[in-house]
């Protein structure tokens, strides 16, 4: 691809590419070789007179070796991908188990026995009709036939009893600290068909699919949720309207979802990322994108290339282990897996707007990054003679973006910003103006790009002199920086600021380039674009602080479930600043089941709000007071574990309204419940909940968290994260003017 500026891996004199494409030339190629970079040729990269004539055999063989290699690399995660797809279509069983079962049977043969009942001498007999054999071969040929069939068998029956397994979901709902002897069987029982080392992917078929709760059971579970908010008026013509779809639409549309759920993988999933993600027309950037901090107290490096180069390495590492699947899955207790569906499209993904809905682009391989600074885009190789770059060698490639002295081209600093306002403009944008030519070559840079990386001039972090604006700054450059450096199509965008601390912004429904063709008219869109992302980023308020009084271990030795501690805390918090209580939504996970996603947990309970109410009543008494906390703690633990494992209430009724819209009947029930505004959305931020860390010994490892913008106008978004032995992270999110 033609680039305007120098090339970043400046290796050999020859063309740097002096292309006049304009803001479409931006990403810059980097396909010299990263050996040869030192070699003191001037200009990083420029082109050097007479250089046009040096084009000899060498360099012939140069470009045929870059042919060769990706190609190489190609097979290789193609050979590797054939592999690892047998080895998980056997779990629970391994290769192994194939020669242990068919000599088996040939031992028993020979010993004159007869696993097979007779199963063996019938193939002997079939193999005599087929053509000459002597009566040994047809007697090894005819066991190891059987032994195959009875090994697959046995695979079979292993996978569907660990499925049988894992659909028990009874562990859940025992009181804490107590397990019954039913479930201790169970446990051995799982630990025991899944005891052969596991990839990612092995226990994707032995997971259970989501069950569809009764229409009855979540209109009931419905009405109990919004009890405590409605007027007594309100919640009786509401439970008419339940009750009368509970009987009469309700049984038509579940017969509709039952169907569906018998043949599709998942009832919810793809309805969920369609509907609520990809034919969202609103813009990405606070509405729908997250992001996720450093590490709080430490930054291994304050070198911005430095810790820029090592990072992307250690990215990349990652990305090599997911696409080899030696990652390991996910296990709650050590026993129960997580579906690792979600991890298929982490790298390599890019969203595509489009005008009626948007798609997600995922592409099995990429060799390259791309990279804002200034400005200005860049695009940068990532492999040399085969091999990953090293650490050292990638950042001397982020030094000399940072000490490349050129100007943006036209219409390239601001681009980004039609990914962070409204997906119509920004699909009717890339339709006329990057069909073709050098536009689609550099647009295509960055969506077939690993991900996409900022190199940021600001410094951000947390700072022990002024801790909340710090943490408040930091949060809200990585939620929507300044609107146009991040790429926010890409399914992250990776940016490392200049002292050395490092975020990611992230494409939610997952888990650019420059310009030149008619640029006046296009960069009317960019600034019209720029101006409403502007007015969305500034409308949002983002509070973020470390509360060091106590941790989650505290918590938990008063035996109450940190999560629900929190949840209460807000509802008493939103209570006494808002004088009444409101609709809460808590991000709950469904990946006990295969291709799940999330449930809403409804916070706001009748429990909790008897609690509230005894909380600013200076009559009540503590005893009183507690007793009602502990009821409300209860509550929302049951509630959690009812939308883990599948009895939730909020993507069955979305479901419904979906089969009710593809059939054309109208149901008052269901579109008044999905128009119904959440003004508290809150969610946790597990990070680091993997084991790398003791943070009884290393407390400092303690990361920042990471959060959501607000999802309804004059809402209010809480994200946190907590450990045992250090500050719990929280961040609130203001969208709109506060009443």
């Amino acid at each position: 691809m033609g680039c305007g500026r120098p090339r970043l891996q400046p290796a050999l004199p020859g063309p740097a590419g002096s292309s006049s494409a304009g803001a479409a030339a931006a990403p810059c190629s980097t396909d010299s070789a990263i050996a040869e970079a030192d070699r003191g040729s001037p200009g990083c990269g420029r082109q050097l007179p007479g250089a046009a004539d040096a084009m000899d055999l060498h360099r012939s063989q140069e470009v045929l070796q870059e042919i060769r290699l990706p190609a190489l690399h190609s097979w290789k995660k193609r050979i590797m991908r054939f592999k690892n797809g047998i080895i998980t279509s056997m779990y629970p069983a391994g290769p192994s188990s194939w020669l242990i079962v068919v000599v088996g049977v040939m031992s028993s043969t020979y010993g004159k026995m007869d696993p097979s009942l007779g199963i063996i001498a019938r193939i002997s007999e079939t193999l005599d009709m087929m053509g000459r054999m002597s009566s040994q071969t047809k007697t090894v040929v005819s066991g190891v036939l059987f032994g195959t069939g009875l090994w697959v068998a046995l695979i079979i029956t292993m996978r569907c009893s660990l499925k049988v397994l894992l659909s028990y979901h009874g562990w859940m709902f025992a009181e804490h600290g107590k397990m019954g002897r039913a479930t201790r069987i169970w446990m051995a029982m799982v630990k025991i068909l899944s005891c052969r080392k596991p990839t990612l992917y092995s226990f994707q078929t032995c997971l259970p699919r989501l069950p569809v709760p009764a229409v009855k059971d979540t209109v009931h579970r419905y009405l109990e949720s919004v009890r405590p908010l409605m007027k007594e008026q309100d919640f009786k013509r509401m439970t008419a309207l339940a009750q009368d779809f509970a009987v009469n639409l309700g049984p038509k549309l579940q017969w509709y979802l039952k169907l569906k759920s018998w043949w599709a993988t998942n009832y919810v999933t793809d309805w969920w990322e369609e509907y609520v993600y990809l034919r969202g027309r609103g813009p990405l950037m606070v509405n729908s994108n997250y992001f996720s901090m450093d590490l709080l107290y430490l930054t291994p490096s304050h070198i911005q290339a430095a810790r820029a180069g090592n990072t992307i390495h250690a990215i990349l590492l990652y990305r090599r282990e997911l696409d080899q699947e030696k990652i390991k899955p996910i296990l709650l207790g050590a026993t129960v897996p997580l579906c690792s569906a979600q991890w298929e499209r982490m790298f390599n993904t890019s969203r595509i707007p489009g005008e009626e809905a948007d798609t997600l682009q995922h592409i099995q391989d990429s060799r390259h990054i791309v990279v804002y600074h200034r400005g200005r885009y860049f695009k940068v190789w990532l492999y040399h003679d085969g091999r990953l770059l090293r650490p050292r060698e990638m950042e001397q490639q982020m030094q000399r973006i940072l000490d490349d002295p050129s100007e943006p081209q036209a219409g390239e600093e601001k681009l980004a910003a039609l990914t962070a306002a409204d997906r119509v403009p920004w699909a009717r944008c890339r339709k006329a103006y990057f069909g073709r030519g050098k536009n689609k070559q550099s647009l295509d840079a960055i969506e077939r790009a690993a991900f996409f990386v900022t190199l940021d001039d600001t410094e951000q972090g947390y700072r022990k002199e002024d801790p909340e604006t710090s943490m408040d700054s930091y949060a809200k450059s990585l939620l929507h920086g300044r609107c146009f450096d991040r790429w926010f199509d890409k399914s992250f965008t990776f940016i490392i600021f200049k002292n050395g601390k490092i975020g990611i912004n992230a494409e939610h429904s997952w888990a650019d380039g420059p310009i030149v063709i008619h640029f006046w008219e296009c960069q009317e869109v960019i600034e019209t674009s720029l101006s409403s992302a502007a007015l969305l980023a500034h409308d949002v308020d983002l509070h973020s602080f470390p509360f060091d009084s106590f941790g989650k271990g505290l918590i938990k030795k008063c035996r109450t479930s940190p999560d629900a501690f929190v949840q209460l805390v807000l509802q008493l918090a939103h209570y006494r600043d808002m004088g009444k209580f409101c609709l809460t939504y808590e991000a709950s996970m469904t990946r006990l089941f295969r291709e799940g996603r999330t449930e809403t947990v409804r916070s706001c309970t009748t429990e909790s709000c008897n609690f509230v109410l005894a909380m600013v009543d200076p009559t009540q008494t503590v005893e009183q007071r507690l007793r009602l906390f502990r009821l409300a703690s209860e509550k929302h633990q049951h509630l959690y574990r009812l939308a883990m494992t599948g009895a939730g209430i909020d993507r069955h009724l979305f479901c419904l309204y979906v089969v009710s819209k593809y059939l054309a009947v109208e149901s008052p029930f269901l579109k008044e419940v999905l128009a119904e505004p959440w003004r508290l959305s809150t969610s946790q931020t597990p990070l680091q909940h993997v084991g790398l860390f003791d943070f009884n010994k290393n407390p400092e490892y303690v990361s920042s968290g990471g959060g959501f913008g607000p999802v309804s106008a004059l809402g209010v978004s809480v994200h946190r994260r907590a450990t045992p032995v250090v500050p719990l992270q929280a961040g609130l999110g203001f969208k709109g003017p506060v009443p």
